[in-house]
């Protein structure tokens, strides 16, 4: 069976977390704690590890996985560029749980699926998937459960479900929160006489909040989409999920 690392062990912490680098550098799949739920994760510039992510949860590419990055950096590499909104969103919520969805840096040689030129992005706040992250670059990740079941809150559970598809897991305990990641599609601010922030998906951050930031760029309020999984993929639905 796939080894699990208790990350509160000082000792199983240091080699969970080499195996988890080395096990992205070989195209593998690892299962990290984020501050929502725990993610099953791979190397975003990786065809064949995105593959091998949604084959692991019995996906297709049409619901394409979002990528955590360590910030604002790591995230300007990935899209073509940021509005002074979404860097406002940013300052305001990162690291933490907003997913935004932006069109992707062109130049980029990666497929993470059917993501119609986009890219969803978030920064998670939880230190340890941050260290993996600044070590192993961009991160595909998706909630560490089989499409249609609950997204895991413990590391154990996402085991059961994904068992050794996955290469490492780390275990980091149970979940800060288990809410899912709020996502807003902000490609509507660009190239457009009408700029508008959508919001795909309510969950950790409400709308009175983003709209504190926002103001009137947030689209009116409409009742709440009810998901049971973590992130969507940049296909700006909200039927997806995230890590």
């Amino acid at each position: 069976m796939t080894p699990l690392y208790d990350c509160a062990d000082q000792g199983q912490l240091l080699t969970g977390m080499r195996e988890a680098r080395q096990a992205v550098v070989r195209g593998e799949l690892i299962v990290v704690p984020t501050d929502t739920v725990y993610g099953v994760g791979a190397d975003a510039f990786s065809p064949e590890a995105v593959a091998r992510l949604l084959a692991a949860k019995g996906r297709g590419r049409q619901q394409p996985p979002p990528v955590l990055v360590a910030g604002l950096d790591m995230m300007r590499a990935l899209v073509s560029e940021v509005p002074e909104p979404v860097a406002r969103l940013v300052e305001e919520f990162w690291p933490g749980g907003l997913t935004i969805v932006l069109p992707a840096q062109p130049s980029l040689t990666w497929d993470l699926g059917d993501t119609h030129g986009t890219v969803a992005v978030r920064m998670p706040d939880h230190t340890l998937a941050l260290q993996l992250i600044t070590e192993t670059g961009p991160l595909a990740v998706s909630s560490a459960n089989l499409t249609g079941k609950p997204a895991a809150i413990e590391a154990e559970d996402a085991r059961l479900m994904l068992g050794d598809s996955v290469a490492v897991y780390l275990d980091a305990g149970a979940s800060r929160t288990g809410v899912s990641s709020t996502i807003v599609d902000a490609t509507g601010l660009i190239g457009t006489d009408a700029p508008v922030v959508r919001v795909l998906r309510e969950g950790a951050i409400s709308r009175e909040r983003l709209r504190a930031v926002l103001g009137d760029l947030l689209e009116p309020d409409t009742e709440p989409d009810t998901v049971t999984e973590e992130e969507p993929g940049p296909a700006r639905d909200a039927s997806g999920d995230d890590g």
